[in-house]
């Protein structure tokens, strides 16, 4: 009895050493909800802002969290079972459409418009949105090129944005939280811009 037992023991073991290793959950994380944006005065334009989907080229297409092997390396790895809840491209647009309307630029901004309707037209492209290890933790990178043009095709603002954000711990949790500052900063820099743009003041 004692044999057949231990007999039994010893194939459990070996099963349970021949079974493949668990495969993480994927989790899928969102950036943190922007804090409230003052509202101007008074509109800064007559016409209606449609802000289209940031243009993602490469891995920045991806959902998977993308991370900088070291700083400075220029080399960018994707996380097989961390991802964002939405593509940046689709997010990103989410989040300025909100801010710009929360803030009362025009009296319509939206994210869809026909082609035929007069307005401004905001158009991103995502340079760098990463998450890079530095010698005092890991920061949230991003960077966006921002245009505003009429229908004509004619371009009224073009320039880069760059913020840097520092989480407040090694977690994904905390990049993501990261991530919504450095993307806030960006946009408050093309709002004020593009107040100067209309004439007001920053």
């Amino acid at each position: 009895m004692y044999l057949r037992l231990l007999a039994a023991a010893v194939a459990a073991l070996a099963l349970s050493a021949c079974s493949p290793p668990t495969v993480p959950d994927v989790t899928y994380f969102r950036l943190p909800p922007a804090a409230p944006v003052p509202r101007l005065a008074k509109p800064l334009s007559v016409l209606p802002i449609e802000v289209a989907t940031f243009r993602a080229e490469g891995v920045y297409a991806e959902q998977a969290v993308l991370y900088a092997t070291a700083p400075d390396a220029g080399a960018l790895r994707a996380y097989h079972y961390q991802l964002w809840s939405d593509p940046p491209a689709r997010g990103l647009q989410e989040r300025l459409t909100n801010r710009l309307r929360d803030a009362g630029v025009a009296p319509l901004v939206t994210d869809r418009l026909p082609a035929s309707v007069q307005a401004l037209r905001v158009q991103g492209r995502i340079l760098h949105y990463e998450r890079v290890p530095q010698a005092q933790g890991v920061v949230a990178q991003v960077e966006f090129e921002m245009r505003v043009e009429q229908d004509s095709g004619e371009p009224l603002l073009e320039r880069s944005y760059r913020a840097e954000a520092a989480a407040a711990g090694d977690t994904m949790a905390a990049t993501a939280q990261a991530f919504g500052a450095a993307v806030d900063e960006t946009f408050a820099k093309f709002q004020g811009d593009f107040v100067v743009l209309a004439g007001g003041k920053p």
